[in-house]
């Protein structure tokens, strides 16, 4: 399909139906009011678990428009569940709003921080959570209209960057009665195929040494610092023996206060990553033995607190082929002379770390369906994982950046503060409105979803056990 017929399609589709036109118009005329909810959560840039402001205002959004709100869920207080209606089908809707820490941007197509802020939208999650919203609050209004029968719920969910609060979601048994979950994410391209990704395990490793003056009484101190780099040492030497595929990166978070003190306390904070969950569990298991090695070695005490956990994906193409046609039916974004303008100027920005250059034009397209692959090629992890072990679930992208940009990006920051960001977002609203309405109204697809849903996971055993543990949400772990 052509990207002028694309265009055609988004303006006056065909093949929608009356009540779809409906909806899809409801929502175009609510494009600036979004807009506004998401650049203010924009502005904000809260971190995981501390979206208190961010939460609060979706919550209020969503209760201005009839929805039951039950907050604090899963022992979370940004986390909330917002419900309309009654009975099966029971269709929920994730929502993110929390940003990265250490990269912030202003809203513009040249690099410029803004000064004193720590923390940016980064990932887009402000368009998340903002066009869930949107989508809930459309499929509210037209059940309310055309007396459809079923239930609505949003899931407003936490720190996905890092946190896994989508996974104490699942562990509470909140998705227990859905029969189908929807998402998005913001992107530099339109798709809705049945993506996977990685299965991601990440921790706190602490060491507790002994201080003492670096140079007058240097035998008479036990570095912490030194226990870290051991530990770091040895686990860069094990990628050469561990799957290619395995993804492995830290950051060291603490390593003392002054050259002159032996450091007393030092923190690294690993990621660890494999499309196998088995795989990866067996990669983590050598991990701990390096910083038990490091500990040992440097005299130290070393401790290990799990942060988060999450699932590989697991894709349901049925229900994807269904995101994917009502994605066809709303079409990409296009942009104005200045949006253009704007793109341009940010794409002379992304350079040979960014791969081959791509057209804003792109943006206006919607990328080929493809069908499921084993190899998860955006090469990231997403707490979705979980909620996807759980109940038969399905997501899309939306292209609120410009087509070339990379996610965690300051060009993903300064785009997703622009009309950009919002008109991908509304595209992303509108298809999941769409893809609502169709489950409501055609109970077989739901029905083959599950069937398939089952068969992928491995039947009716399949017994859920979080990577993460027992442990309580990490509500600190940004602090």
């Amino acid at each position: 399909m052509s990207v002028a017929s694309l265009s055609v399609l988004a303006q006056t589709p065909p093949t929608l139906t009356k009540q779809q036109q409906t909806v899809l118009s409801g929502l175009e005329t609510q494009t600036s009011h979004y807009g506004t909810l998401a650049r203010q959560i924009w502005d904000w840039a809260e971190v995981g678990y501390q979206e208190t402001k961010s939460s609060a205002l979706l919550q209020d959004e969503l209760r201005k428009q009839g929805f039951a709100i039950t907050p604090g869920v899963a022992e979370i207080p940004t986390a909330f569940v917002a419900t309309y209606g009654s009975g099966k089908p029971v269709i929920g809707i994730l929502a993110e709003y929390d940003a990265l820490p250490g990269i912030n941007q202003d809203a513009v197509p040249e690099r410029k921080p803004i000064e004193g802020k720590r923390a940016g939208h980064a990932c887009g999650h402000h368009l998340f959570g903002t066009g869930s919203v949107a989508a809930a609050v459309a499929v509210k209004q037209w059940m309310q209209q055309t007396g459809q029968k079923g239930t609505i719920r949003l899931y407003g969910t936490p720190a996905e960057e890092g946190g896994s609060g989508k996974v104490y979601m699942v562990r509470a048994g909140l998705f227990n009665d859905v029969d189908a979950v929807l998402h998005w994410h913001p992107a530099d391209r339109n798709s809705a195929d049945p993506s996977t990704s990685l299965a991601n395990i990440t921790a706190k490793f602490r060491f507790r040494g002994v201080s003492a003056h670096a140079s007058a009484a240097p035998d008479r101190g036990r570095s912490a610092l030194d226990a870290v780099e051991s530990m770091n040492y040895m686990v860069n030497m094990m990628r050469e023996h561990i799957p290619s595929d395995t993804r492995v990166h830290y950051v060291i978070t603490r390593g003392g206060e002054a050259p002159n003190v032996v450091p007393d306390y030092a923190e690294v904070y690993y990621y660890c990553r494999h499309k196998n969950r088995n795989t990866l569990k067996q990669v983590w298991a050598r991990i701990m033995k390096a910083a038990e090695g490091a500990a040992l070695g440097t005299e130290t005490k070393m401790e290990v607190e799990i942060i988060g956990g999450v699932f590989d994906l697991l894709p349901v193409e049925s229900l994807a082929r269904v995101m994917y046609q009502n994605l066809s039916k709303v079409g990409g974004v296009t942009y104005s002379p200045e949006e253009t303008q704007f793109a341009e100027k940010l794409s002379e920005s992304f350079g040979a770390a960014f791969g081959s250059i791509r057209k804003p034009g792109e943006a206006a397209t919607v990328a080929p369906f493809a069908g499921i692959s084993n190899d998860p090629l955006s090469g990231g992890s997403t707490d979705v994982g979980d909620v996807s072990w759980a109940v038969p679930t399905v997501g899309m992208s939306a292209a609120t950046w410009v087509p070339g940009t990379a996610a965690h990006s300051w060009q993903a920051v300064a785009a997703g503060a622009t009309g950009i960001g919002t008109k991908g977002m509304m595209v992303a609203a509108k298809t999941l409105a769409l893809t609502a309405m169709e489950l409501y109204q055609n109970p077989a697809l739901l029905q083959k979803a599950r069937q398939e849903w089952l068969e992928a996971r491995g039947g009716t055993d399949f017994n859920y056990e979080a990577l993460l543990g027992n442990r309580k949400p990490a509500l600190d772990y940004r602090k």
